[in-house]
């Protein structure tokens, strides 16, 4: 399949090799270091699904969400040739997804907000609709109240898939810390559901 894509500011078309849907992220990721653009496209495609709803979930306009994405992208094109095999390539990546993001609230202070994810309901009727919709509003509310560091916690366990090591490394904080907040923000949920 040939794509084409623009990075680092010129467009190309490439056909994906099939032996490196195969290759290790961390692998692909010093490969596109030294200059294999073809293993940056295939590191896009595993990630841009999971780096941009970790985005989406964090704040209430898409648009924030796409620059946010866009950029942690472009951090990680101009990071390349600094990428050291020291750590998996998904905590790197979140990593720099989630310092991006505390840039932003730096910047920003905007009220973070989740979009919503609702669940296709053509077949469903129009309590079962409602209901759903209710559901959703609550856990989206639920979600805003949780402290900032609760929130990312779970989010990157839930959303990224990283483990209780992944998230302490992103965060800054050590395991325990991790499984603290993450117990913390479930209960939370928990009991804003049962409301």
């Amino acid at each position: 399949m040939l794509v084409s894509r623009v990075v680092l500011g010129g467009p190309f078309t490439i056909g994906y090799a099939r032996g490196m849907r195969d290759t290790s992220d961390e692998s692909l990721m010093l490969q596109y270091a030294s200059g294999n653009v073809e293993a940056f496209e295939v590191l896009y495609e595993r990630y841009r699904g999971s780096l941009y709803r970790y985005f989406n979930r964090q704040v209430s306009d898409p648009a924030i969400a796409n620059d946010l994405y866009q950029g942690s992208w472009e951090k990680v094109i101009r990071a390349r040739e600094r990428y050291r095999n020291t750590a998996p390539f998904k905590a790197w990546l979140f990593r720099i997804a989630h310092n991006h993001l505390v840039d932003f609230y730096r910047a920003s202070r905007p009220a973070a907000a989740l979009e919503d994810d609702m669940p296709d309901t053509e077949q469903a009727g129009p309590a079962d609709t409602l209901a759903q919709e209710q559901r959703q509003e609550q856990l989206q509310a639920a979600l805003l109240k949780l402290p900032p560091d609760q929130k990312d916690a779970l989010l990157l366990k839930i959303e990224v898939g990283l483990d209780l090591e992944e998230i302490g490394k992103i965060t800054g904080v050590g395991r325990e810390t991790v499984k603290s907040r993450l117990r913390y923000a479930t209960c939370k949920l928990r009991q804003a559901m049962q409301s």
